[in-house]
């Protein structure tokens, strides 16, 4: 893995104090992310990354969409939260991997579709990093951004105001995709859930 930058350690450090409560502080955001991975249209024998997977909830799912034949890779930063994944059971479901998204062990144009939950706010460069993913990604494939919540929704969770500078507003977001190599299809934001889907360009 490349070396450490103070945008990776504060990353880390976040979700390490957080990873062993993760899935008990949010105990009903399963169906919502069976519904988003259903709305990324896999096939069995797709191959498909769940990019900051986390505890990997959306494995499961990800999973059944595939089938067996298809391939689940799960790519997260932080060993606390792969730690979890695994108690939870859920490195049944796909192939966890301790590493950066900004620079994938994964061969280019290698998988069918991204799904990544909760990532974009977290990514230090997301031009950049949107960018990998793309490398990643057969073109016609496919990302998801997804959060189990809407913006308005999680701004208020958190206590605070959506600023224009939210790189999830539609109008930030649109022109961010474009230049990284995706084009978005559709723009869910309400509050039950926030979903981006987008597709790799040629």
């Amino acid at each position: 893995m490349a070396r450490m930058t103070d945008d990776h350690t504060h990353v880390q450090e976040f979700f390490t104090a957080r990873a062993a409560d993760w899935d008990s502080r949010f105990p009903d955001d399963g169906p919502a992310y069976r519904a988003a991975v259903a709305e990324l249209g896999l096939r069995p024998g797709s191959r498909v990354l769940d990019a900051g997977c986390g505890t990997g909830r959306a494995l499961p799912a990800l999973r059944d969409a595939v089938g067996p034949t298809g391939a689940v890779l799960a790519a997260d930063l932080t060993p606390a939260m792969l730690a979890a994944a695994t108690r939870a059971g859920r490195a049944a479901h796909g192939q966890l991997l301790l590493a950066d998204v900004a620079r994938l062990p994964v061969r280019t144009h290698s998988l069918d579709a991204v799904f990544a939950a909760g990532l974009i706010a977290h990514l230090p460069d997301p031009a950049v990093n949107l960018r990998e993913l793309a490398r990643v990604v057969r073109p016609g494939g496919l990302l998801a951004l997804f959060h189990p919540i809407g913006r308005a929704a999680l701004a208020a969770r958190q206590g605070r105001q959506i600023t224009p500078g939210d790189l999830r507003a539609e109008a930030n977001l649109r022109p961010l995709l474009s230049g990284s190599g995706w084009r978005m299809t559709s723009y869910v934001d309400e509050d039950a859930r926030f979903l981006a889907l987008a597709v790799r360009e040629s």
